[in-house]
C-alpha cells in the first residue's frame, strides 16, 4: 500500500498532466505569473487567489473531477499500467476480445475491397471538397470516399459496430473466481450478466437521486421552475447541480458547455480548422463507415436529416483528432486505429475509430457552430459515451449498466422477468440497444435531452439503466401477454411517445418495496 504522501503526489501529478492539455492550464499559468510578480504576496493569499480564479472561471470542479484525474485512483507504483486502468483480469480479457472483433472487421473490409486505409486526395478533389464542405449531404453516395463502388458495397450496409455481436461479448462474461454456489447466484441466475459488480437497489437510488423525487419540481413535467443565474456566474458546479432537475431549452446549450468546461476560444476554432484540413487532404476507409452511419441516422429521424452536414463535419473531424486518444490513459480499451500511408507509428497521423453518429445527432439541436458542436461532442464522448463502447468494471460502464438493469427488473418485477426469460425473450437482449446508445435514436429529441440533462447533472450513466427498467415496468401488462421474443420486441418497438421523467420518478419513488 502507498503512504498518504505518495498517493497525494501521484494524484497531483495526474491532475497536472491532464491540465497541460487544456485551455485552463494556460489561464492558471498566466494568473500565477501575475501573482508571483507581487513581492508582498503571501502563500495563503496566493491559494485564495487561485481558488477565486477557479470559481470565477467556472472550473473549480475540475480539481476534483474524476474525468480530469483519470480513473481509477492511483494504484501501487509497481502495478502494471493496464491494472491501474482495469483491475479485473477477466474484464481486460473481454475487452481484448471486443477489440479483436472490431479490428478484424476493419482489416478484412480493407483487404476484401482492395483499398488502402488512407490515401491523399488529388488536388482537384481537395478543392472541390473545400467548396462543398457545408453541403456534403447533398452529394451522391461515395462522392468524398475512396471509391463510389466501395460505398455501395453490401458489406458496408451492415455497420462494423454490431450491437447484437457486442451484446454477445458481454453475455459471455464470466468471473472465474466467482462463487457459483446457489446462495451466491440466487440473486442473478435469471439474468445474462453473471459478474459480481456493484449495483444499487431502489432505496439506495432514492437517496442518490433525491432531486428527482415526486415532490421536487422537474423541467419536463412542470411549466414553472426557478432558474438561478448559474450561466452568468459561470459556476460549473452549480450548473451541474441545477441540471439534475432539467435544463430550460433556451439555456441548455450554455449550461452543458459550462458543465463540460467546453469553450469556443480562438484556439478551439483553430483546432477544429486543422482537423477539417486533415479531412480535406486525406481520404480514409473509415470515412465510408461514417457516410453509412450518417445516412442511417438521417433515415431514422426526419429532424436529424436537416443536420446531415453537421454530422459529416463533426464525425469526419473526430476520426482525425489524436487528442481524443488521451482518454485511453484511464480507459481499459486500446484505440482501434490506423495511420496515414507512409506515417505508420506517428501519432499526429493516427486515425481513430469513430463513435456512432446517433450519439452526436441530438447535439445538433443545441449548437449551430460546427467548432462549438465539435467541442461539446468530444467532451461528452471522452467523459461519458466511450464507456458504452468498452468493457470495464466502471459503475458507468456498459457491463455495470446491464447488470443494474437486470437486477432492478428481477427484484421489482420478478414475474415479468421470469415470463420473458421462459419464452426466450431475455429483457437485456431488447434493452441493450437502448443503453449502448444512451437512448439516442429511440426517444423523441426533447425527451432525450431531458435524460442527458440528468447524465450531466449526476455525472453518471446509471440513470440510463434506470430508464430501461422503467420502460419495461410501464409496458409490463402488455409484455405479460407475449409468447415470443419477436412479439416482445414489437411491444417495445416504439419509444418515441414516452415521457422520460414521469417514468423514472414513478419507478424510483412510487415502487412498493
Amino acid at each position: 500500500m502507498m503512504d498518504e504522501g505518495t498517493e497525494l503526489s501521484l494524484t497531483i501529478a495526474q491532475i497536472v498532466q491532464r491540465l497541460k492539455a487544456t485551455h485552463l492550464h494556460s489561464q492558471i499559468e498566466r494568473q500565477a505569473k501575475e501573482c508571483l510578480h507581487r513581492p508582498e504576496i503571501q502563500l495563503e493569499s496566493l491559494k485564495e487567489d487561485v481558488r477565486n480564479f477557479l470559481k470565477a472561471s467556472g472550473k473549480q470542479r475540475l480539481m476534483q473531477n474524476k474525468y480530469l484525474c483519470g480513473q481509477p485512483l492511483p494504484s501501487h507504483p509497481a502495478a502494471p499500467p493496464e491494472h491501474a486502468k482495469e483491475p479485473l483480469a477477466y474484464m481486460r480479457k473481454a475487452q481484448v476480445n471486443w477489440e479483436k472483433r472490431i479490428l478484424k472487421s476493419l482489416n478484412s473490409m480493407c483487404t476484401e475491397l482492395g483499398v488502402p486505409l488512407a490515401r491523399k486526395r488529388p488536388a482537384v478533389e481537395q478543392k472541390e471538397l473545400t467548396n462543398k464542405w457545408n453541403e456534403m449531404g447533398t452529394d451522391e453516395p461515395g462522392k468524398w470516399t475512396s471509391s463510389q463502388s466501395i460505398c455501395s458495397d453490401r458489406r458496408l450496409n451492415t455497420p462494423s459496430y454490431s450491437i447484437s455481436h457486442d451484446s454477445q461479448v458481454l453475455i459471455s462474461l464470466r468471473n472465474p473466481n466467482h462463487d457459483s454456489s446457489e446462495e451466491a447466484s440466487a440473486k442473478s441466475h435469471w439474468g445474462l450478466i453473471q459478474v459480481p459488480l456493484h449495483d444499487r437497489d431502489i432505496p439506495q437510488m432514492r437517496e442518490a437521486y433525491s432531486e428527482l423525487s415526486l415532490t421536487t419540481g422537474q423541467l419536463g413535467i412542470d411549466d414553472h421552475t426557478h432558474v438561478p443565474p448559474v450561466v452568468n456566474e459561470q459556476d460549473s458546479a452549480a450548473a451541474q447541480q441545477y441540471s439534475r432537475q432539467g435544463c430550460p431549452t433556451g439555456l441548455r446549450a450554455d449550461l452543458w458547455a459550462l458543465i463540460l468546461n467546453s469553450t469556443n476560444e480562438p484556439e478551439d476554432v483553430m483546432h477544429y480548422e486543422q482537423l477539417k484540413a486533415g479531412v480535406i487532404h486525406h481520404d480514409l476507409l473509415v470515412d465510408n463507415l461514417i457516410y453509412k452511419d450518417v445516412k442511417l441516422t438521417a433515415s431514422n429521424d426526419d429532424y436529424y436529416f436537416v443536420f446531415e452536414d453537421f454530422l459529416y463535419q463533426v464525425l469526419l473531424c473526430f476520426s482525425r483528432d489524436t487528442a481524443v486518444l488521451e482518454h485511453f490513459s484511464y480507459n481499459s480499451a486500446t484505440p482501434p486505429k490506423s495511420y496515414i500511408q507512409g506515417k505508420v507509428g506517428v501519432e499526429e497521423f493516427a486515425v481513430v475509430y469513430p463513435p456512432n453518429g446517433e450519439n452526436m445527432a441530438p447535439l445538433c439541436f443545441l449548437y449551430n457552430e460546427p467548432s462549438k458542436l465539435y467541442s461539446v461532442f468530444r467532451e461528452m464522448y471522452v467523459r461519458y459515451f466511450f464507456r458504452l463502447h468498452s468493457v470495464s468494471s466502471s459503475t458507468s460502464g456498459i457491463v455495470s449498466l446491464c447488470l443494474q438493469f437486470e437486477r432492478l427488473l428481477q427484484t421489482h418485477l420478478p414475474q415479468l422477468f421470469y415470463h420473458l426469460r421462459e419464452i426466450g425473450a431475455q429483457p437485456l437482449r431488447i434493452a441493450f440497444k437502448w443503453m449502448v446508445r444512451a437512448f439516442s435514436g429511440y426517444l423523441s429529441t426533447d425527451q432525450l435531452l431531458l435524460l442527458w440533462d440528468r447524465i450531466l447533472g449526476y455525472d453518471s450513466l446509471e440513470i440510463v439503466a434506470v430508464l430501461a427498467a422503467a420502460v419495461f415496468a410501464f409496458r409490463a401488462e402488455n409484455l405479460m401477454e407475449v409468447t415470443s421474443l419477436t412479439s416482445a420486441e414489437a411491444v417495445l418497438a416504439d419509444l418515441s411517445t414516452l415521457k422520460v421523467m414521469p417514468l423514472i420518478q414513478i419507478f424510483l419513488f412510487a415502487t412498493v418495496i
